[in-house]
């Protein structure tokens, strides 16, 4: 019987993140991950390359029977999402999804602050492309939406440097360039699915006024509800509960490091593009 799993796609490991959330409200479908770690990180590319990344990725899950792709990645999600669905799924396959992390957390960010002042910490990409400030005016107008590029925190988290001095060193530095750009932001989105091994860090030194709110579960719930209300596409996807893990670099490496994103043993195999 042919399967037909949920695709998760990130430009590395941090997507590894949200599908730990993912697997753990939804357990009973089938996945595959894809991690296209050979050219990580995607933070501080062109648009161009973004997009021709994103989408090549994104055909192969289809070419594995994946009728719905979910890029939990923010950059890819801010940089290449909207062409992909807009300009690509109709030649393609007008039948299958591609959905990203940026909406469902733009849908609810603005329940977490009072002062109506929330930060975002992201990849240059991200920053650059004004994807949450737009998305986020769409459902609270007035909320207002302080960006910081964060380009070293990627590369430190993928070197599994996360828990060192050097980690905190920047950490401290990014969130004081943005705690800086006004003075009542009380909450801070984690705007890319590597941040979460940081949280640690991040939290020592916030001030106490102001929570941190990562990406996974919002976007787990968010899946969750989605496929409530597209029975026609829920009916598609497989369960029998299993989990293929995908890299475009070596898997040894891989496997070391997602081991430590996901929480749990993952074996993987190689994926040539």
């Amino acid at each position: 019987m042919a399967s037909h799993p949920i695709g998760i796609f990130d430009s590395g490991y941090g997507g590894l993140t949200v599908f730990r959330s993912i697997a753990a409200r939804l357990p009973q479908y089938d996945y595959i991950y894809i991690g296209d770690n050979a050219r990580a990180p995607y933070g501080y590319r062109p648009f161009e390359t973004i997009y021709q990344y994103t989408l090549e990725c994104v055909k192969e899950f289809f070419k594995m029977g994946c009728p719905l792709v979910i890029i939990a990645c923010n950059t890819a999600s801010a940089n290449a999402l909207r062409a992909i669905q807009q300009n690509d799924l109709p030649a393609i396959d007008e039948g299958r999804r591609v959905l990203g992390v940026i909406r469902p957390s733009a849908e609810v960010i603005g329940n977490y602050t009072k002062t109506g002042s929330i930060g975002i910490m992201g990849t240059i990409g991200t920053v650059k492309s004004n994807a949450y400030k737009i998305e986020t005016e769409k459902f609270f107008p007035g909320i207002r939406i302080y960006q910081q590029a964060c380009p070293m925190l990627v590369h430190i988290v993928e070197n599994g440097d996360y828990d060192k001095d050097i980690a905190g060193t920047y950490v401290n530095m990014y969130l004081d360039e943005l705690l800086s750009k006004a003075q009542d932001i009380d909450t801070v989105l984690l705007a890319c699915t590597h941040y979460p091994l940081l949280m640690k860090k991040i939290k020592e030194h916030l001030p106490p006024n102001v929570s941190v709110v990562s990406q996974g579960d919002i976007v787990a719930e968010s899946l969750e509800h989605y496929l409530q209300r597209h029975p026609e596409m829920e009916s598609r996807i497989t369960r029998n509960g299993s989990m293929q893990f995908y890299t475009t670099e070596s898997p040894v490496d891989f496997d070391e490091h997602a081991t430590i994103f996901f929480g749990s043993e993952v074996k993987s195999g190689h994926l040539q593009l």
